[in-house]
């Protein structure tokens, strides 16, 4: 199999969905997907919370070893900010590790985190993530596992500073730099021409202009990820379903359960228990 690392050199722009579970990583990867993002917000969703850090690496790691059984597939897991200080971003490089993943990225928010498209965000002093990048670095067992940097220092500290961050993120180690939340198309073409020292990861989400895969690559990023695809619709379609049935007594339609059970049986791998 192409490692993520290998991808990262080869040709083209990495598409990774969000997956938050072992069944919506399932559906990505029967799409077609080689290459998962686990959502740290869809994570949180799924055990009935905010993303505002109130799950930590227990929850996480254990949910991102389930996606990787689930699929095989290449996952890029969302680590919040490592949870604590630069020695404990050793225990969580190595939790990920074993959970089968294939990067992790590290962000610098204060804690408890927040959503990097929610407001009223902080973060920690530059040097603090530096010391912080260093140790994962320092920590992971091969370098086939990659240590995303992201700041969200445009928001609290303006672009420039993030920039700024941005440079002494790659040269603390970090593989891939992500700038999270830039504001207009100028501020993300500039991210990675003027960064050019690593590659970049794009993320779409509330606050991200939103351009094609196609743009994104013409701008010169690598990866782009799309945090909320599957919470998103299906959030939305158990409403709808959940809605039918209390006002109809009977789900929309009635015989689907019935008539794809063998098929979703199979999508779930029975055969493979038989």
């Amino acid at each position: 199999m192409t490692t993520l690392k290998q991808k990262i050199i080869e040709p083209g722009i990495i598409v990774a969905p969000g997956v938050y579970d072992g069944l919506t990583a399932r559906v990505a990867a029967a799409a077609g997907f080689d290459v998962l993002y686990m959502t740290g917000y869809g994570t949180a969703a799924s055990h009935g919370f905010p993303d505002i850090g109130l799950i930590g690496l227990a929850e996480m790691s254990a949910n991102a070893t389930r996606i990787v059984d689930a699929t095989g597939a290449q996952v890029i897991a969302d680590a919040d900010t490592g949870y604590g200080d630069h020695v404990n971003v050793k225990r969580t490089v190595r939790e990920f590790e074993r959970a089968g993943v294939s990067a992790i990225h590290l962000e610098d928010q204060t804690w408890p985190k927040k959503c990097g498209h929610m407001g009223e965000k902080q973060v920690i002093p530059c040097g603090e993530m530096v010391d912080k990048l260093k140790a994962a670095v320092d920590a992971r067992s091969t370098e086939e596992f990659l240590i995303i940097a992201r700041t969200d220092s445009i928001a609290v500290e303006g672009f420039d500073a993030a920039m700024e961050r941005g440079h002494a993120y790659a040269e603390a180690g970090a593989d891939v730099l992500f700038i999270e939340a830039p504001e207009e198309r100028e501020q993300l073409e500039r991210i990675p021409t003027e960064l050019s020292e690593r590659p970049h990861l794009a993320n779409i989400a509330p606050r991200t202009p939103l351009y094609s895969t196609g743009e994104l690559e013409g701008m010169g990023y690598k990866i782009v990820i799309h945090p909320g695809l599957c919470l998103s619709a299906v959030l939305k379609a158990c409403e709808d379903e959940a809605v039918h049935l209390r006002e109809n007594g009977h789900p929309s339609d009635p015989a689907n359960w019935r008539d794809n059970f063998e098929r979703i049986n199979g999508f779930l791998g029975m055969d493979d228990y038989r």
